[in-house]
């Protein structure tokens, strides 16, 4: 009698919070390569090379969804000390980058301006090991933020664009209350309400739950 053995997924993912503000950095790699990804290491730099160690993975690039504080504030000085690429995001959020000091000050966190090495744009890939992200433009929160959807896997991480329950902030700089509303409406609702994201802060949630209790997106509140 053959035993069933379930199949290694694709990918997998760990989410390990970082900087006083709790932003989930995600930590994704391909289990056949076991080559990774940060995405949005914002801070707590020891925090996260200490998952990536336990996990054995080895980063080979950085993934940025877009240019605040607790989402990039230490991404090139990771990226410097371990040799590897930023990607992202959106070159509309070059200007938040290029205060990250400034804004580091303010807060009390250690921040450092860098430039990636590979802006993004809508419809772009990024790989990762074998894996191939999508590239999704979302602006409303902040000009240039992106998304990185994995389709084989129903899987997005959203940054700051929706979180359970809540939509990100638009009172910032640059930010449009409705170009948000029109980001997850037309580009992530149409992915399939079987996808599971990762928030820029708090719990996961799926996109099908989003459109049916979220106070400021669902179908009925839009309706």
């Amino acid at each position: 009698m053959m035993t069933e053995t379930k199949a290694e997924p694709p990918m997998r993912v760990g989410i390990v919070p970082v900087t006083p503000l709790q932003q989930n950095c995600s930590l994704i790699w391909c289990t056949r390569t076991m080559k990774g990804a940060l995405v949005d290491p914002g801070g707590d730099l020891d925090q996260l090379k200490a998952a990536v160690a336990k996990c054995g993975v080895t980063i080979e690039k950085l993934l940025v969804t877009h240019g605040h504080l607790d989402h990039c504030g230490q991404t090139g000085m990771l990226a410097k000390e371990l040799g590897v690429p930023i990607e992202g995001p959106h070159e509309d959020d070059r200007f938040w980058i290029e205060k990250l000091a400034e804004d580091g000050g303010k807060y009390g966190m250690h921040a450092e301006t860098f430039e990636p090495d590979r802006w993004l744009h809508d419809g772009d890939k990024v790989s990762v090991g074998e894996l191939e992200l999508d590239v999704i433009h979302c602006p409303g929160h902040t000009p240039g933020h992106v998304v990185f959807y994995h389709a084989p896997s129903h899987f997005a991480m959203v940054g700051d664009v929706l979180f359970a329950g809540s939509i990100g902030r638009t009172d910032f700089p640059k930010g449009n209350h409705q170009q948000l509303v029109d980001s997850i409406t037309q580009k992530l609702w149409p992915l399939g309400e079987d996808v599971t994201f990762v928030p820029g802060h708090g719990p996961t949630s799926t996109f099908g739950r989003e459109r049916k209790t979220n106070a400021y997106v669902s179908d009925y509140v839009l309706s």
